[in-house]
């Protein structure tokens, strides 16, 4: 698996795919139903939780361990901030959003691991809000009660695996974030637990902790593997210490001893209950391997006194061993059987084979039946899930391979004797059922020991045993052909490949055996193989068999033959009298030249038995630019050559060689470019690619896919998704189909503008179509109209013309992928198969952008999604780059979307001949970029089946209609107030965009108006061309505009296309569409009301109480001077009786006031009979 950690290496940066899987699969808890499932999980970090393990645990799965303990990338941010600054963060998972709490230090570490997620509500405060500590602590409680508002029941990680701890609520009443939910004002009110039931959920998460994801994978194989492989490195040091003497005297105590404190020490921390004899490492020797011995063996005792030299039968020198590593913590192990001593003898022009090696060389046949049974066991579980075939493909495979090697005579032995098993491990070392729903996506172990193998030959005891095992993942996606059905598509990897499957240790008499044979390079002629033509030098040596791996050793040449010398096989010769022909593939002078040496089957007693291979074919690899390979060119070559060598030695090209000579090389040349330390030093490292299995990076592309979902992928998309796969039919093209051009955005972000600009720009170009939904449709997003529109559209477009270009413009607050979905799958096949999808811009105005702090508006990172929108439109602060806003939105879109272009378009004005033709692409939706990044972040996107779902805050439009001119004063002062009145979190009842088509009483043209209270921005433009609403004959208002060389199509729900009546006509009237948040129409209408010429009301009837001080001092005035009452006189100040008392007012002034009274009433009355005769209409009568 080195080949994978070279492929896929540490992920550059985050791997969005996985971050949407991993917060799925946490929300898939909340869609069980019932009262044990949660309405929302809730997952507090740092003092908030007293760093409750469990919450930390929760955050590092959904952060790729970014607040795990030594987390390099955040060690640099430690020095500058504090901890608790990095630690502040709050999560509310619900089933179809996220709350998410954190403050501006981390905002943008946590950004790109939460940028894909839908649906996100993000409670953060800007960097000057955040300077106020006692506002940001305000803020932070008043985030955490606002996110848990709607819920009743909260799940609580509470523990972490491997340390559970007892649920207490009441210990969690204790969090300090829980006990500000009760302060007065800012808080909830009252006690946290009294108002939400609390559960824990840590187990249920456990369970999805252990799955393997891509980037799961990658930590297994660049921490835990490379781990692995080094107690393998260990167990093979020490054993090349060993000479063929001392080695005797090896127990099995001591051969194990790397395996045992891996195993031991990895165990103190790992908490697995799991102890069973699978999941132990073990090394045994010879007869000592018996059933009944694995059966007893335990780790933490082994044998001191079990020796190399007694373990054999009948006491003698044990011929193998077997041998397993298991890794502690993790998923890994693998079992091998390896042997002392070699199973040949070098050919030295004698043909004699010493019998001692027929017990080794049955050990070996037996191992050799016992790897291809488990291999071929592994490939039918890959393709069926089955384990009870893949035992009986397995056990047949055994049989056969036995039947195959002249060893039927063990058959019936060893049927009972030989037992196959899949297991399936999850990441932590515990073995989970296979039937288990959460086995689809954990490393299994496949198995094979053929314990108390008979001495069938000579009666006497048992061998002992020989087993094999590897770990292995496998992957599985569901293929739709185009009639409906749906078929599988397996593939797996062997993770433990790398460890060699054989492995021999030469004995005394392998010694002698090989020296001898090397003295053919000491004499000058009379040998075997002819005169030497070369020294020794490295080289390597490989061939097809199950059991080789590329090993290093020193390669000779001589005039008829060639010996190799290595230090575990002894020393292998080739004469001519056993070589068929000899291939010679050298590409370059950077490249190897590959050797191949094909052999008759008199060689098999000579040569090592893991180099047997059905194809009797060995291949020397020379490495570039050493002696071996210029002495090649300089003394071999022309004497292989000749006729007098008789060897017959061609020099071919890539064609003329086989696949599995093509295979063998491509591995050697891998193995070279690598310059990666093998194994052991005496190993090779490089990744095991046999040739009935994938390439490494095509099964990390299958298990990108497998992982996400069991969703279906089409086939046709096949060659897009794997275009290195044989047999892959690349994507359709367009053909006759109507290509769609999608534009999206908020309301008020000018993508009505930007549509227009592109008209105007293309008009030449051919027929444009824009469709874009009349203001009747204001609830929400519709597929069934769009569906109704392409398949009018399509019916209207038959007859002689080009088929037209469709703009598709979205409406409100809507998700992208709705939109997508609805067009691509058509419920008539028909139509389905008439429209594609060139390409998807967004228009985002960073003015527009947030509701408030960093909380976007809902669906503005949806309007951006990867894999669907191709470019991104800035309409806003197009020439202030370096504005916080603009740099704060373009940061939030690039994460959401690395690879769309962005473009600069002032409110919608795009000009530059480049831009124009990003929008307009015909083939950027289905790049295979972007067709990879749907599967992967959308599941069932392909069959209109991915969940958008809504967030936490629901905008939506609003329509009203009305017949009246408004005033052209009170409607701008009325807009303008909009921005003062909007109200924070929850902001219910705020009108955030206003557009529409009206008139004003100071003129007759029909005005086309917008505001958008967040940017506080006023348009009152003439519309152009006839831009009244409609009313269908059905009562459905639709929006119809003609500019030039545009039809702009509205349609209503019964599929009748509407044309525009002129202002003239009495049926046309004013809209206005309103979004907002829990807007009524009621509500509106008063709004609009006040934009009206007021309508004057009625006058009441004065009284005498009614009277201002104005108006008696006016009667006063007017009447002082009449006539006064007898006693009464005035001394030009006050008025005055006969005993002297003094009044400011005539003594009748009662009498004047109801005179005055009397003759107001008379005038009120007569003003409101007229006002009455008037009939003043209100803004909305019909």
């Amino acid at each position: 698996m080195a080949g994978i950690r070279r492929v896929s290496g540490k992920y550059p940066g985050m791997n969005p795919a996985v971050s949407c899987s991993r917060l799925r699969n946490v929300q898939s808890l909340l869609c069980e139903g019932g009262i044990a499932s949660p309405d929302g999980v809730l997952c507090s970090l740092g003092i908030d939780s007293r760093y409750n393990e469990g919450c930390s645990e929760l955050a590092n799965y959904l952060f790729y361990g970014l607040y795990g303990k030594n987390q390099l990338n955040v060690e640099h941010v430690l020095e500058e901030f504090p901890e608790e600054v990095l630690d502040d963060v709050m999560l509310l998972i619900k089933a179809e959003c996220v709350h998410l709490y954190c403050n501006p230090v981390n905002y943008s570490y946590l950004l790109p691991y939460v940028s894909h997620w839908r649906n996100l509500h993000l409670y953060c405060m800007t960097e000057t809000e955040y300077e106020d500590e006692e506002a940001a602590e305000e803020f932070k409680i008043s985030s955490f009660v606002t996110m848990v508002q709607d819920c009743s029941r909260i799940g609580v990680p509470y523990s972490s695996q491997g340390h559970m701890q007892r649920f207490d609520m009441f210990m969690m009443e204790k969090w300090p974030i829980i006990q500000a939910f009760a302060l007065e004002g800012i808080g909830g009110g009252s006690f946290f637990t009294m108002k939400y039931k609390l559960m824990d959920v840590s187990e249920r998460l456990w369970q999805i902790y252990t799955r393997l994801d891509p980037v799961s994978l990658d930590n297994l194989l660049a921490e835990e593997l490379v781990n692995f492989e080094k107690q393998w490195s260990s167990f093979y040091s020490s054993m090349d210490l060993e000479n063929h003497l001392s080695i005797l005297e090896l127990s099995e105590a001591q051969t194990g001893e790397a395996f045992r404190s891996y195993y031991s020490h990895g165990l103190i921390s790992s908490n697995i209950t799991d102890k069973s004899k699978s999941r132990q490492p073990f090394v045994l020797f010879g007869s000592h391997s018996s059933m009944e011995d694995l059966g007893s063996y335990s780790f933490n005792f082994p044998s001191e006194s079990h020796q190399v030299r007694s373990t054999g039968p009948q006491g003698s020198a044990a011929r193998h061993m077997i041998l397993q590593c298991v890794a502690p913590k993790g998923p890994l192990a693998c079992s091998r059987t390896y042997f002392f001593g070699t199973t040949h003898t070098p050919y030295l022009g004698n043909h004699s084979v010493l019998q001692m090696k027929t017990e080794l060389l049955l050990l070996s046949q037996m191992y050799s039946a016992a790897v291809q049974a488990v291999l071929s066991g592994i490939k039918c579980y890959s393709c069926t899930s089955s384990a009870a075939k893949a035992k009986d493909v397995a056990e047949h495979t055994f049989l056969v391979t036995l039947d195959s090697m002249n060893l039927s005579q063990y058959r019936s032995a060893l049927r009972s004797k030989s037992e196959f098993n899949i297991q399936a491990v999850n990441n932590e070392g515990r073995v989970i059922p296979l039937s288990d729903e959460g086995s689809r996506c954990v490393v299994k172990t496949a198995s094979m020991t053929v314990h108390d193998i008979p001495d069938l030959q000579w009666g006497r005891a048992d061998l002992g045993s020989v087993v094999f095992s590897e770990s292995f993942l496998d992957s599985s996606i569901s293929i739709q052909q185009k009639d409906g059905s749906v078929s599988s598509d397996s593939c797996y990897s062997i993770l433990t490949t790398t460890v060699p499957r054989y492995a021999c240790w030469l004995m005394e008499s392998d010694v002698k055996q090989s020296e001898q044979a090397q003295l053919l390079m000491k004499r000058e002629e009379g040998t075997c193989l002819g005169t030497a033509l070369t020294v020794a030098d490295a080289a390597y040596i490989f061939s097809n068999s199950q059991l080789s791996t590329p090993e290093e050793g020193k390669i000779c040449f001589f005039s008829h033959g060639l010996l190799f010398v290595h230090p575990q096989y002894g020393s292998i010769t080739l004469s001519k009298h056993h070589i068929t022909s000899i291939k010679f593939y050298d590409v370059d002078s950077s490249a190897v030249g590959s050797l191949f040496v094909e052999y008759e089957s008199s060689l098999l007693c000579h040569l090592p038995f893991p180099l047997h291979s059905p194809d009797r074919c060995l291949v020397f690899a020379l490495q570039p630019k050493s002696k071996s390979h210029k002495a090649f060119y300089s003394k071999v070559l022309s004497v292989w050559q000749s006729s007098d060598s008789g060897l017959t030695l061609q020099l071919v090209d890539q064609e003329r060689l086989s696949w599995d000579q093509r295979n063998m090389h491509s591995r050697l040349q891998k193995l070279h470019d690598s310059q990666e330390p093998p194994v052991a030093k005496r190993r090779g490292s490089l990744k095991t690619s046999y040739s009935h299995l994938p390439e490494q990076d095509i099964f990390l592309q299958h298990f990108a896919l497998s992982s996400v979902g069991q969703e279906p992928i089409l086939n046709d998309h096949l060659g897009a998704l794997f275009p290195s796969a044989e047999l892959r039919s690349p994507l359709n093209t367009h053909g006759d189909k109507v290509v769609i051009t999608i534009i999206t955005g908020l309301p008020g972000s000018h993508k009505n503008r930007l549509c227009d600009f592109l008209v105007q720009l293309n008009k030449e170009g051919g027929r444009w179509v824009v469709y874009q939904p009349g203001p009747d449709n204001c609830d929400g997003f519709s597929a069934s109209h769009l569906q109704r529109y392409l398949s009018n559209f399509l019916e209207s477009q038959r007859g002689p013309g080009g088929k037209p270009r469709l703009l598709l413009l979205t409406q409100g607050y809507v998700d992208i992928l709705d939109v997508v979905q609805a067009v691509l799958f058509h419920p008539d096949p028909v139509v389905q198969a008439c429209f594609s999808i060139g390409s998807v811009t967004a228009c985002v105005d960073p003015l527009i952008s947030c509701m408030e702090h960093r909380f976007a508006f809902p669906k503005l990172v949806e309007q951006c999604s990867q894999g669907v929108v191709s470019t991104v439109v800035f309409t806003g602060l197009t020439a202030e780059q370096k504005h916080p806003l603009m740099q704060h939105v373009q940061q939030l879109v690039r994460c959401a979307n690395p690879s769309a272009a962005f473009l600069l378009a002032e409110r919608g004005a795009v000009t530059r001949n480049e831009d124009v033709k990003l929008i307009l692409s015909d083939s950027s939706f289905n790049e295979p970029q972007m067709l990879r990044a749907r599967y992967l972040l959308y599941p069932g996107w392909c069959k209109g089946r991915f969940f958008s779902g809504t967030g936490s805050q629901v905008a939506a439009q609003q329509c009203v209609a009305f017949r009246r001119p408004l005033e052209r004063p009170l409607f701008v002062t009325r807009c303008k107030a909009l921005k003062s009145s909007l109200r924070p979190n929850p902001f219910q009842g705020n009108v955030y965009n206003v557009w529409g088509k009206v008139r004003f009483s100071d003129s007759e043209r029909t005005m086309e108006v917008s505001y958008n209270a967040v940017s506080g921005k006023l348009s009152i433009v003439p519309a152009q061309g006839t831009d009244l609403l409609t009313q269908s004959p059905q009562g459905t208002d639709l929006l119809a505009q003609s500019p030039q060389g545009t039809a702009l199509l509205a349609q209503s729900p019964q599929g009748k296309n509407l044309v525009a009546q002129s202002p003239q006509e009495p049926a046309a009237f004013c809209f206005l569409i309103f979004d907002g948040v829990g807007l009524s129409q009621d509500r509106l209408k008063d709004w609009l009301r006040l934009c009206a010429k007021q309508r004057e009301t009625k006058m009441a009837k004065k009284t005498k109480n009614t009277l201002s001080p104005q108006e008696v001092k006016n009667i006063h005035v007017t009447r002082h001077l009449d006539p006064l009452p007898a006693g009464y006189f005035y001394n030009g100040y006050q008025y005055v009786d006969i005993f002297g008392d003094k009044r400011n007012f005539h003594p009748n002034m009662d009498e004047f006031m109801k005179e005055y009274v009397a003759e107001a009433n008379k005038e009120i009355e007569l003003f409101n009979r007229q006002l009455d005769l008037q009939g003043q209409p209100d803004l909305f009568d019909p």
